[in-house]
């Protein structure tokens, strides 16, 4: 029994997330369950429940924060190394150690304060980070679903109100000043360090001084550009003189002079920020980076994160000069003053700066086609016929993507650049990142299960005697299944019955692969390298042997000229025919290049199936060649599998080749008896045509008979009564 349910807000607003995610609502990568897909999981309806006021894991008391943030205002100071305090002698009474210890513990308390403080400051700034990637991925949902939008509207409303709370608690730890301060340090060129000033004579000579305030310098700078204010000096000046007694003549003169350089440095850093505050600041307006997902996590719903690649100086920027948000675009608009502005610029951001905000009308007409493309209404995937099928966006790849299989299909697409193409998921979105406009026809789910099924039946399910899988020994020409390791239908059965786990779902996998693949003109196309926890995203490896056989396989004997040259073998010089064009694919095949060819399924290869690098050839191109140094392993080389026409070709010429061979006088000729049995093969033979039977009139055709009617004389001068 079944009943439709429309999927509007009220359905959507009942619905169970697990359910959603998990229920049977027919494939993922349909608009239906791409749609419950986004809903369920940590999808929509999950998004919507997190960082609210309602969520009181999140949730921080205010005055904590307050108290945390004037805590961490008041600089430490550095503690001396161990190794200096044991080379100082120990002279002191009992009442001084007593007041020491007393001093060592509340120093302890106080760092454990401000450890408190700053686990703190951490866990704010995150979950200010993680509600921010929260509702953009909210809102991107729910810009691809427009029906939504009413529905969802005050939920988002609470999301965003949250987000603000926290980005103003977050805001608390950062100081507008200290931010202007470190962007001028940043700023700064290196000055003229006094390696030859004897107040540093304590640290060493010259050159020791000059390394040491070089990379007290890069230090300081590096410290201030990553932070949210000047790093101070005394962390700094300890480090340039670090491993110097104390007890050492005019360390203490060392480093008071540190202080000084570490200070003038922090002074001239103030300078150029109060000179900069006082220029108007300046509106911009800056994207973020699309989420990179990786594939080893995504199932779990895990990312980098939107704003994962931020510095802790980008970070406080946002923090204290956000004016405006448009979490789902990861648009965002700063007020800042112009030397922020320079950094913002001058830096290797995730941030991307766009050009001056336009009219107010033309930022509001860009979002709304925006949004318009990225919808996913009728006609993107399978839920309209092929003639209102709608362009394919990033956006809607995004969505594919989330139905866990997609990277790993195939897929008919259709463009009036391309025409009809067979290309993986990753080509699709490099293609659509470049603005490509073309419609999805079909996926490998899609394949007609009229010709599915019947084909999966056909190939049948794997022998249980492994040993009979692929035939085990070598078959004579005038065998009817002579050959057969070449065809499609053995490929058939290398890509269906070597399989793991659920055999019959999986078989058929690896067949609507396979029938995919084969209407795929160049293979290299297939490649689709690897995500980012190295999990390769091509097709599987039986597929990849159900489309290729192995060139130790192939005999080209026959087709090699008569007399035999070099390291060629003696043929019988039958044309190629249909199988010239046949294709051939090898990793390092021009001889030009030092290092043996090897075939995409050589152990040296990894055997990894084929990749965009690889050389393709011809079969033509393998008999005329005399240079090509193969893998003795492999042979070199795999061949596209023969088709029923090509293959039938080779096992005419093979047995054509055969019947030369036995009549041929420097290998004793034949005898009186054979005559009828040669003859009458002959006279089969000469009835074929090597390049198809609406091509007789060829160069190929006319060499073929050729060699047929001189076989067919020698045979008749050899009668007994031909005298």
């Amino acid at each position: 029994m079944t009943s439709e349910v429309p999927l509007n807000s009220h359905t959507i607003g009942r619905m169970c997330s697990s359910c959603a995610y998990h229920g049977d609502w027919g494939r993922p990568d349909s608009g239906v369950g791409l749609f419950l897909r986004a809903l369920g999981g940590v999808g929509l309806l999950y998004q919507l429940q997190r960082y609210t006021e309602r969520d009181r894991d999140y949730a921080v008391d205010q005055e904590e924060v307050e108290h945390a943030a004037e805590v961490l205002r008041v600089e430490p100071v550095a503690k001396e190394d161990e190794e200096d305090e044991e080379d100082e002698e120990d002279e002191e009474d009992e009442e001084d150690e007593e007041d020491e210890e007393d001093e060592e513990h509340n120093d302890e308390e106080d760092w454990e304060i401000r450890n408190d403080a700053e686990h703190l400051r951490e866990s704010v700034v995150s979950a200010w980070r993680d509600a921010a990637q929260s509702l953009h991925l909210a809102q991107l949902t729910v810009a691809s679903f427009p029906w939504l939008a009413d529905w969802a509207r005050p939920k988002m409303a609470l999301k965003e109100q949250f987000i603000e709370t926290l980005r103003g608690q977050a805001a608390l730890f950062v100081t507008p000043a200290g931010l202007l301060a470190a962007a001028a340090a940043a700023s700064m060129v290196e000055p003229e360090l006094p390696s030859d000033e004897s107040a540093f004579a304590a640290i060493g000579d010259s050159t020791e001084v000059a390394r040491r305030l070089r990379a007290m310098w890069s230090g300081w700078q590096s410290e201030a550009r990553g932070g949210w204010g000047l790093p101070g000096g005394s962390l700094l000046t300890h480090d340039a003189v670090r491993g110097i007694r104390q007890s050492r003549k005019g360390y203490a003169e060392a480093r008071a002079a540190v202080g000084r350089l570490v200070a003038s440095w922090d002074d001239e850093a103030r300078r150029i920020a109060k000179v900069a505050g006082t220029d108007a600041a300046v509106v911009l307006t800056v994207r973020l980076s699309e989420i990179q997902e990786d594939g080893a996590y995504r199932s779990r719903g895990r990312g980098r994160g939107l704003l994962a690649d931020l510095d802790d100086w980008t970070i406080g920027v946002l923090l204290t000069h956000l004016t405006g948000a448009d979490w789902g675009h990861r648009r965002l608009t700063i007020r800042v003053p112009q030397l922020i502005a320079d950094q913002l610029h001058l830096r290797s951001s995730p941030l991307q700066r766009e050009p001056a905000s336009p009219a107010p009308g033309a930022v509001a007409a860009v979002a709304e086609g925006e949004a318009e493309a990225s919808q996913l209404g009728p006609g993107v995937f399978d839920d309209t016929t092929v003639h209102r099928r709608r362009p394919l966006t990033t956006d809607h790849l995004r969505l594919l993507r989330s139905a866990g299989t997609a990277e790993d299909e195939l897929y008919i697409v259709f463009s009036t650049d391309g025409g009809a193409e067979v290309l993986p998921f990753p080509e699709l979105e490099r293609r659509a990142a470049r603005g490509w406009r073309g419609v999805l026809v079909a996926s490998t789910t899609n394949l007609p299960a009229a010709l599915i099924e019947p084909w999966s039946d056909e190939v049948g399910q794997r022998p249980e005697d492994q040993d009979s899988w692929w035939p085990g020994r070598l078959r004579d020409a005038d065998d009817p299944l002579f050959g057969e390791e070449l065809g499609l239908d053995s490929g058939a059965q290398q890509a269906a019955w070597p399989v793991f786990g659920d055999e019959a779902r999986v078989r058929e996998r690896n067949l609507r692969l396979l029938a995919m693949a084969r209407g795929v003109q160049d293979l290299r196309r297939l490649d689709a390298g690897y995500d980012r926890a190295g999990r390769s995203r091509g097709l599987p490896s039986p597929v990849w042997h159900g489309l290729l056989a192995s060139g130790q396989d192939l005999d080209l004997k026959p087709f090699a000229a008569p007399g035999g040259s070099g390291r060629k073998p003696r043929g019988s010089g039958i044309p190629l025919g249909v199988l010239a064009d046949v294709q051939v694919y090898a990793v390092n095949a021009d001889p030009r290049f030092q290092g043996k060819g090897h075939s995409p399924f050589c152990s040296h290869t990894r055997e990894r199936g084929v990749v965009a690098g690889d050389d393709l050839l011809t079969v033509a191109d393998l008999l005329s060649g005399e240079d090509f140094d193969w893998c003795s392993t492999c042979s070199g080389y795999a061949i596209r599998r023969l088709t029923e026409a090509q293959l039938a070709h080779y096992r005419a010429a093979h047995r054509l080749h055969t019947i030369a061979q036995q009549m041929d006088r420097d290998r004793g000729g034949f005898g009186p008896g054979r005559f009828e049995q040669f003859t009458e093969q002959l006279r089969g033979l000469e009835k074929w045509d090597p390049d198809g039977e609406d091509r007789s009139c060829t160069e190929d055709s006319r060499q073929w008979h050729r060699i047929v009617r001189e076989l067919l004389a020698r045979a008749r001068s050899a009668r007994p009564d031909s005298t």
